[in-house]
C-alpha cells in the first residue's frame, strides 16, 4: 500500500520482501558510519518489525522508499516519535542506498514526509536528529526548510537537532 508519492518515488509500509534491499543499506559500513556499527540481518529484521509496530500504534513510522520506474527499494524515510526533553517529538529520519546518493532522493522523500506530518497529521513541529559530522544529512534537513535548533546528547553521543515549526518556514 502506497503511503506517499513524489515525482520519482513512492513510500510504502515495510514488508518482509524489503529485508534484502534494506539490509544491503544497513550492513554497509559507509552508509552506517554515524551509527555505532552496521546492522546484522537480525537488527535489520528488528528495524522492520519496530516500524510495523509503529504503523499500528502511531499510524506512521519509517517507510520503504521505492523508485517509481523500477519498484526498487532504495532506502527508508518517515516519521518516528522520539523522547526529547521529557516530551515526545516527531522526527523525520532517512537512509538511502549509497548508489543513489547525491541525486536528491533523500530530500524528495523527506519533503514529502514533512508535508505529511504538517498537513495530514497536523503535527506542529518536526525534527531531525543528526550527527554533527553527517554533512549530507544536514544538507537534506536544510534543503527541506529545517534549521539547527540546538545540540543534544542522545543515543550515547552528541547530535544536532534540526527542526521546523508549522507555519514558520
Amino acid at each position: 500500500m502506497i503511503i506517499l508519492e513524489t515525482q520519482r518515488l513512492y513510500l510504502k509500509k515495510f514488508t518482509e520482501e524489503d529485508m534484502t534491499p534494506l539490509h544491503d543499506i544497513f550492513s554497509d559500513s559507509e552508509t552506517m558510519k554515524y551509527y555505532s556499527a552496521p546492522f546484522s540481518k537480525q537488527q535489520t529484521q528488528n528495524w522492520i518489525k519496530r516500524n510495523q509496530v509503529r504503523y499500528q500504534k502511531d499510524g506512521y513510522g519509517l517507510w520503504a522508499v521505492c523508485l517509481k520506474d523500477s519498484n526498487e527499494c532504495i532506502g527508508d524515510c518517515g516519521l518516528v516519535k522520539q523522547n526529547m526533553d521529557g516530551g515526545k517529538e516527531v522526527e523525520i529520519g532517512y537512509h538511502i542506498n549509497k548508489k543513489y546518493w547525491s541525486k536528491g532522493f533523500a530530500s524528495e522523500a523527506a519533503k514529502a514526509c514533512k508535508d505529511y506530518g504538517f498537513d495530514l497529521l497536523n503535527v506542529n513541529k518536526l525534527i531531525s536528529i543528526i550527527d554533527p559530522k553527517n554533512i549530507p544529512s544536514i544538507k537534506v534537513a536544510e534543503k527541506i526548510g529545517f534549521t539547527k535548533e540546538k545540540e543534544a546528547f542522545l543515543f550515547n553521543k552528541n547530535h544536532y537537532i534540526y527542526s521546523e515549526v508549522k507555519g514558520f518556514t
